[in-house]
């Protein structure tokens, strides 16, 4: 079963998943000993992910373990139509379209329910929450899921602490390989690539706001830096800011930021990060964007309200009138690295789906076993995917000898 933009699309996205795999070389590992090994055989995995080149590498990984998988996008603008099309075309189950309405987007999320998945992997929770609030009477049969990202790891605690969460999840953003390289590495690049290509700007010279300094702000800031930027970092916690301004960066309150930035990104994962009166002050021209998961972080809807007029000056950015002076939003204030680019590139994606594909493994493996919590994949697993990718990347390091064993072991010696 299927539902995509046009299926005959399909040729390029099978190109554009073969160019994908070509870099993602530690996933490919695991895809070939779950070909061999079938762990997942008889299991049904239901994903709400974004549908990416990246993410089908993913969806045969867990079908070459044997698995029967379902999938939807987790955001209204983030599927790859080519992409939809080859899994369609392979005779996957999947059910997405970039721009989706919000009656397609939840209609979609219950064709993966009717699937019946003893497994759920999400980005963002959607496919959790819906399950929970739903259809109580699946759980049952349900082993366990995987989180893709922060916001869902904070939805998933709030869920827990309310006595609500009734399976266990796995926070694969948790993972060293994960948040520590996707969310820093990939959200640094992919944010700006989704950026230009929205907008064709000069990052030089330019005064980059980062609305929040966690792995992601790092990442943006960083690559805004390289880019020839000032960047100002703005925070409500004390430690990311006291890093922000050991990294060189100027720390303000938002609302002294918004008198001086030409482009503003939020990387925080709530609500209301940039508001109307924060955008009264700003500049003439600048841009408005967002990398955080869902479209709340820029208050759109205030920003309507002291609107003149909207218009689509390109395909992915929209021109808001506010007293005389142009105000831009790239990417309808969802995710801009997918939104209006491709996402994060194919190398990062291939350690944070080993954490997928591997959570999945050690679900099925410790059926009965695991708390009704949030629970981080066992360390030595993460270890175990930075060793594939290193692998992937033919680097070998060193190995330390029996002495060095024996004297990190003990406490005897001394000064």
């Amino acid at each position: 079963m299927h539902e995509v933009k046009d299926i005959k699309l399909a040729e390029q996205g099978k190109l554009n998943i073969e160019l994908a795999e070509m870099h993602m070389g530690a996933l490919m590992k695991i895809k070939k000993r779950f070909e061999k090994e079938k762990p997942l055989q008889g299991i049904r995995v239901g994903l709400a992910l974004h549908v990416t080149k990246e993410t089908a590498v993913l969806v045969k990984t867990l079908m070459a373990g044997g698995a029967q998988v379902a999938i939807t996008g987790c955001n209204p603008l983030s599927t790859q139509d080519d992409v939809a099309a080859a899994l369609a075309s392979d005779g996957v189950n999947v059910w997405a379209y970039k721009g989706e309405t919000t009656e397609d987007y939840y209609r979609y999320l219950e064709y993966v329910i009717d699937f019946k998945p003893h497994i759920t992997i999400d980005d963002g929770m959607d496919l959790v929450s819906e399950i929970h609030k739903k259809h109580e009477n699946l759980i049952p049969q349900i082993i366990g899921g995987c989180e893709e990202t922060t916001t869902g790891i904070v939805r998933l605690k709030a869920m827990k602490k309310d006595g609500a969460l009734k399976y266990p999840i796995i926070a694969v953003n948790d993972n060293k390989t994960k948040h520590l390289l996707d969310n820093y590495y990939g959200t640094g690049q992919s944010t700006w690539d989704g950026i230009i290509r929205s907008s064709n700007i000069l990052v030089a010279g330019k005064n980059v706001v980062i609305a929040g300094y966690g792995s992601c702000g790092k990442g943006a800031a960083m690559r805004a830096k390289g880019m020839g930027a000032n960047v100002i970092v703005t925070e409500v916690a004390n430690f990311p800011a006291l890093q922000a301004a050991y990294d060189g960066f100027r720390v303000l309150p938002m609302e002294e930021a918004a008198k001086i930035g030409d482009i503003f990104i939020t990387l925080t994962g709530d609500l209301n990060v940039v508001r109307s009166e924060h955008m009264q002050v700003m500049k003439d021209g600048v841009i408005l964007a967002n990398s955080g998961h869902f479209d709340v972080e820029i208050d759109l809807k205030g920003l309507k309200k002291i609107s003149e007029s909207v218009r689509r000056v390109r395909p992915s950015l929209d021109e808001y009138m506010v007293q005389g002076k142009k105000i831009f939003v790239a990417g309808e204030g969802r995710l801009v690295n997918l939104a209006a680019a491709e996402g994060h590139p194919s190398e990062v994606m291939s350690t944070s789906f080993c954490g997928q594909a591997l959570s999945v493994e050690y679900l099925v493996k410790s059926k009965g076993k695991l708390p009704t919590d949030v629970i981080m994949l066992p360390e030595e697993l993460d270890d175990f995917i930075a060793k594939l990718q290193l692998e992937a990347m033919d680097i070998t390091i060193d190995e330390l000898t029996e002495e060095q064993k024996k004297y990190l072991s003990s406490w005897q010696e001394g000064t």
